[in-house]
């Protein structure tokens, strides 16, 4: 199914004020891969994820989505086929009620009356959130803005789910919901996280960004045990491969 691949090559990016975010990120990712991205503050994880549906155009370099290079041409079905979850919900939800924000896309597509239904009714009750319908966006938790934010996504019917840290900003309850609900979105996944315990939930495979260049690529328990890796690139073990503080301080 190549529609699903996403593939970067030699991908470089220049800020107008002259900042650098990218410099030379290449990976494949192949269908149906959970692929973490991880990395300090300012590494390029959001600027990468930006050129994954053409918010940004690379100063060099190209991405492929599927069978599509992405051009200026291609861009609508590029968008079609990669569904984005940005980092701050409320750049996502700007429509008087929950389910007009849900029922936005599809009726950007075209879809008639009936199938928008369905499709705002499946996704809101696929993330838990069918209750919210009536509900205006504004007046709704972090979580809750997480949850509607990734059933506009999932109404769209995506063959690429990437998701700009999805676990910003929720509870523990929320949190473990968010990545339940994860778990059975079945096609690509490609996440932003500094959340290494939910990386080490969701994805196989994890590709860590350090000044907007790819330092490791491989499997998430082998690269997280890696300390000097991690070290270098400003991150901590999760806490699950962490020695307890207390007990390693007791004596023998």
């Amino acid at each position: 199914m190549s529609h699903h691949i996403v593939e970067a090559q030699d991908l470089h990016y220049t800020y107008p004020d002259g900042t650098r975010g990218l410099s030379g990120v290449s990976f494949r990712i192949s269908h149906g891969e959970s692929v973490a991205l991880v990395g300090e503050n300012g590494a390029g994880k959001s600027t990468l994820l930006l050129h994954l549906n053409g918010y940004l155009a690379a100063t060099r370099g190209t991405v492929r989505i599927g069978d599509y290079p992405l051009t200026s041409k291609n861009l609508h079905a590029v968008r079609r086929a990669v569904g984005m979850v940005f980092q701050n919900s409320d750049d996502q939800l700007f429509m008087p009620t929950v389910f007009d924000d849900v029922a936005f896309g599809p009726l950007n597509l075209g879809l008639s009356e009936v199938e928008v239904e369905l499709r705002v009714a499946q996704s809101l009750e696929t993330v838990g959130a069918g209750h919210l319908r009536k509900r205006p966006p504004y007046k709704l938790s972090q979580g809750e803005k997480r949850s509607v934010a990734i059933a506009t996504v999932l109404a769209m019917s995506p063959d690429i789910l990437v998701m700009d840290e999805p676990t910003a900003s929720l509870d523990p309850m929320s949190r473990s919901r968010l990545i339940e609900l994860l778990k059975t979105f079945r096609h690509t996944k490609i996440i932003a996280t500094h959340d290494l315990d939910m990386a080490a939930d969701l994805c196989e495979r994890t590709i860590v960004l350090h000044q907007g260049k790819v330092t490791a690529d491989g499997p998430t328990i082998e690269l997280f045990r890696d300390e000097g890796l991690l070290h270098r690139s400003s991150l901590e073990k999760p806490l699950r491969m962490q020695k307890c503080p207390v007990c390693s301080s007791r004596a023998d």
